[in-house]
């Protein structure tokens, strides 16, 4: 009844395993970037870097939410990010680096989901069973 023979599954679902294995060992490649600055980018001094880097740390769901607690619209975050001294600008910077830039893990999330859905295809196809208690 099965037009597709199970030595046939078999040998696909090692091929598909063996490919994403080399997909994941093969090196990245990188090059020299140009020195010059691009378009987008301008960060002409030490400020702008930290101010960059702390606008990236105010994009973040946790950091924004909470200002929002706190009742500051993100307009009156960026006059008063704006208005900071250098000192005080750097200190926020270096204290933001550690958070993700406006992401909240979310394409973590999917990409292990896709990683189980694919495991339960392999298995699928292999005649195993799959059972989840």
């Amino acid at each position: 009844m099965n037009p597709i023979s199970r030595s046939f599954r078999l040998w696909l679902a090692a091929l598909v395993v063996v490919s994403m294995c080399v997909i994941e060992v093969t090196p990245a490649f990188a090059g020299l970037a140009s020195s010059r600055t691009s378009g987008a980018t301008s960060i002409g001094s030490v400020r702008d870097a930290d101010m960059l880097m702390a606008q990236r740390g105010l994009e973040n769901k946790v950091v924004a939410q909470k200002l929002r607690d706190y009742g500051l619209t993100p307009a009156q975050s960026q006059a008063r990010l704006a208005a900071m001294s250098d000192q005080d600008l750097h200190t926020l910077a270096s204290a933001s680096k550690g958070l993700p830039s406006g992401g909240d893990g979310t394409g973590a999330v999917i990409g292990m989901l896709v990683v189980v859905i694919l495991v339960i295809v392999i298995l699928r196809l292999t005649n195993h069973e799959v059972i989840v208690r």
